[in-house]
């Protein structure tokens, strides 16, 4: 009785230098919240086509899709800590001087950099996350990040609300101050990793190549769920459920905006304790259940044609999705490890960017040809194969950590 007493309290807490990332990630989230709703119709402004209005986002999405394995280089050769403030410092200059363009191609050049810098910033927090990150909370670590991302998404477009007599400018500028600010908070607070490291006498070791890596089963199934993950979640729910909305509600925006904040909100619930739970007794179980409800879930949005129905199906997606993330990350801490890994965290970032681009496109030609609920159940097979792909994916979690219930 003693030890299992004791067991809790010899757990470590998060680091000091996580929680100063988690702060960075809730000014990026909150800033994007202020500039996401406004960027089509600020493009508009410019009297191009919806089309041109639409290729802004891909070309921000292609950038991080495309420059992503230079950007993993980048973090083997020259360390997280600097390639994450680069790439902080080029979305803030490239974000704040969309508010003083005056020509169409110049936000295209601009959001093109902004999404070179943001792949930046994204693949070397996760490895900074990765070489913090104490072994025993890798899921607690993964789910606090995650969750300072979750609540700045939905907190900005409310403060954005707020600021829009100011005019579609503005936001654009107030967000490349508040990125700016977060790299001087990083720049100031996070200690030199690579250079203490180096000072301690430490022998560095060799890079975690992709070559490798792909030969264990945990990282190839990674792949896999980052695909799925990024097709449903950060495509499909973004580019076509407002589609859906606007073709079965009257008030198609409205019910649109409801769905997608009881997606974050179901996330955010799950959030608060996948992390735990996958630290105690496993990654897969909190991958694999998770792909499936958030596949599950997905296949049924087209069916739901009751607003609350609709919504309500949302948030079980948003809770399966909840439970994904944090274990999928510790995965890759976990098969890393030690070792520098940027080369393999880029290669992770590609596949969800990839399902991201790639879903939308093809689930929005079924849909106009077939019908959305052919798009649907096929987003949500996508899943439910990732999660068949995971059962036989190594559980990389040591056995000496999981605690008996």
């Amino acid at each position: 009785m003693s030890n299992l007493k004791i067991e809790p309290e010899s757990k470590p807490k998060i680091p000091e230098q996580i929680w100063v990332l988690v702060v960075a990630a809730f000014i990026i989230a909150l800033g994007y919240g202020l500039i996401a709703p406004i960027l089509p119709q600020f493009v508009v402004t410019f009297d191009v086509s919806l089309a041109a209005a639409s290729a802004v986002v891909s070309v921000f999405a292609g950038a991080r899709l495309f420059f992503a394995p230079m950007s993993g280089r980048l973090v083997d050769k020259l360390g997280s800590r600097r390639v994450y403030l680069t790439g902080l410092v080029t979305v803030a200059i490239t974000t704040g001087l969309v508010s003083i363009t005056q020509e169409y191609w110049q936000i295209i050049l601009l959001r093109g950099i902004a999404g070179i810098g943001s792949t930046m910033f994204t693949v070397s927090a996760m490895g900074l996350i990765v070489r913090m990150a104490p072994v025993e909370i890798r899921g607690r670590c993964s789910s606090v990040y995650a969750s300072a991302f979750l609540f700045g998404n939905i907190i900005g477009p409310v403060v954005g609300a707020g600021l829009s007599a100011l005019g579609m400018r503005w936001p654009f500028f107030i967000y490349g101050v508040s990125v700016g600010l977060a790299a001087l908070m990083v720049w100031s607070r996070m200690p030199k990793i690579n250079d203490s490291l180096k000072n301690r006498g430490q022998v560095v070791q060799e890079p975690l190549g992709f070559a490798e890596a792909i030969k264990d089963s945990a990282y190839r199934s990674a792949l896999v769920g980052a695909f799925a993950n990024g097709w449903s979640n950060f495509g499909v729910r973004v580019a076509t459920l407002p589609l859906f909305a606007a073709a079965y509600f009257s008030s198609g925006a409205a019910v649109a905006g409801f769905a997608m904040a009881a997606f974050a909100a179901g996330n955010a619930v799950c959030l608060q304790f996948a992390g735990d739970f996958s630290d105690r007794v496993g990654r897969k179980p909190l991958i694999i259940a998770g792909l499936i409800s958030n596949g599950i879930f997905t296949s049924l949005l087209a069916f739901g044609h009751e607003v609350w129905l609709f919504i309500v199906i949302s948030a079980l997606a948003g809770a399966g999705a909840g439970l994904l993330n944090p274990s999928q990350q510790a995965v890759l801490a976990d098969v890393i490890d030690s070792r520098p890994g940027g080369k393999v965290l880029a290669n992770f970032q590609m596949a969800q960017d990839f399902g991201a681009i790639i879903g939308p496109i093809l689930v929005g030609y079924i849909a106009a040809h077939v019908g959305f609920q052919a798009g649907f159940m096929l987003s949500g097979l996508i899943s439910i194969i990732a999660a068949v792909v995971w059962i036989f994916g190594r559980e990389t979690l040591p056995k000496a950590k999981v605690e008996k219930l």
